[in-house]
């Protein structure tokens, strides 16, 4: 059982407001913000900006993206293991969010496929460095009972700048046409004012009392290359299994986009498809999080995973352009019942020197779960067709979903939230 916090004795109504209206969850929330607008505004633009301008192919993209965000997940764990021997967060969110901010724009003086592949690889350095510290960092500054309020509060000022990203990059493109250079140039602006945000307003936590002799210990003592999961618990390694299993499920969002224009949805109204998604996980971010808070993260995470199924199911029978939008629409609510219950449920189930490992070790496993997931999904609508990949994928995550129930007690989810 992870270690009682110093922070549970504030009231919630009170905590709420002191944590919640200020502090680090609001400068980290718009760090989010502002370093998706910046990263939205160029990577929707990446794949015709390779193929049409550098003359790349879509294999090509492919390697880009595998190899940077393989990259990224082995690099959560490393960072969070870091952080927890340093004892500190905010070092490695800074470098991680600088690494982005100054990198990503250089792709506007490109000239070959293999230096945007260096650029790509380096943003997701960046982000890598960054995940598991900031998480912890989020998780520490706030009431445990608040955690999923907090992470849902993050999340949706993550997808707001997905959404303002490429309604900047499409101003842009009206005012330049055609001149993907320039648009790739200005993203420096947000990514300089995330790094101004972090380096002034976010601080790590001061201790409430003093540290107990395990935590100090946990600190102290030199964290392995890759820490073993049986130091974080009974439960987490449990749940990181159902999440893995969960995630073998989860392809990449980009054949849903495909899907929708198999179902007659026009190349022009995409972008609007992806921005309406991006609203609705907004939307659903905050309500899904407090309601991690009010009934326990392990239920809003089985009704998110029942979602997804359904959802993916739809997909599989669809035959409507209006179907497509439909669903897209609730696929929001499947993130918003997700993203930050997960969260919450790894920073309680996790003991308290040493969050920043369990966040390394959740966000490494999901993603390289993901890489083998899209893979998987892509060979099935090969040889079967997309509603036997979507089919698989809604089989996968209702089967995660009984599994969650069964090795993940109530007791080491809710009551530890």
């Amino acid at each position: 059982m992870p270690d009682p916090d110093p922070m549970d004795a504030p009231p919630v109504e009170a905590a709420r407001k002191t944590s919640l209206l200020r502090g680090n969850l609001l400068w980290l929330s718009v760090i989010s913000l502002l370093n998706d607008a910046a990263s939205e505004m160029i990577y929707p633009l990446l794949p015709l900006f390779l193929t049409g301008v550098l003359g790349a192919g879509p294999a090509f993209l492919g390697v880009i993206e595998g190899v940077a965000e393989a990259a990224s997940s082995l690099l959560k764990l490393a960072s969070g293991v870091i952080a927890d021997r340093l004892g500190r967060r905010r070092q490695l969110v800074a470098w991680g969010y600088g690494i982005a901010a100054v990198g990503r724009p250089l792709i506007a003086v490109a000239t070959a496929a293999w230096q945007v592949l260096a650029i790509r690889f380096s943003d997701r350095v960046g982000k890598g460095l960054r995940t598991a510290p900031r998480d912890a960092l989020l998780a520490e500054s706030v009431p445990p009972e608040l955690r999923g309020t907090a992470f849902g509060i993050h999340r949706a000022a993550d997808h707001a700048g997905a959404v303002v990203g490429p309604l900047l990059a499409s101003v842009l493109l009206l005012l330049w046409p055609g001149d993907l250079r320039r648009v790739f140039a200005l993203a420096l602006i947000p990514g300089l004012l995330t790094l101004a945000v972090v380096l002034w307003k976010v601080h790590d936590p001061a201790p409430a009392a003093a540290p107990t002799a395990s935590t100090a210990d946990a600190r102290r003592k030199r964290a392995p290359l890759l820490p073993r999961l049986r130091e974080l618990g009974p439960v987490l390694p449990r749940y990181l299994g159902v999440v893995v299993l969960f995630a073998l499920g989860n392809s990449s969002d980009a054949f849903l986009l495909l899907r929708a224009r198999q179902l007659g949805v026009a190349v022009a109204l995409i972008p609007l498809l992806w921005a309406a998604l991006h609203v609705s996980k907004m939307v659903w971010s905050i309500i899904g999080g407090r309601l991690s808070d009010r009934v326990g993260p392990r239920a809003a995470i089985v009704a998110g995973w029942a979602i997804y199924a359904a959802v993916y199911a739809g997909f599989a029978v669809a035959t409507a352009r209006w179907h497509a939008w439909a669903l897209f629409l609730v696929y929001g609510l499947f993130f918003g019942l997700t993203e930050a219950p997960e969260k919450a449920l790894v920073a309680a189930l996790a003991p308290a020197g040493l969050r920043g490992s369990a966040f390394g070790w959740y966000h490494a496993a999901v993603g390289v779960a993901a890489l083998f997931a899209s893979i998987l999904f892509g060979l099935v609508w090969t040889a079967r067709g997309g509603p036997a990949a979507f089919l698989m994928g809604a089989a996968i995550a209702l089967a995660a979903a009984v599994a969650f129930m069964l090795v993940v007690p109530r007791t080491g989810g809710e009551a530890a939230a």
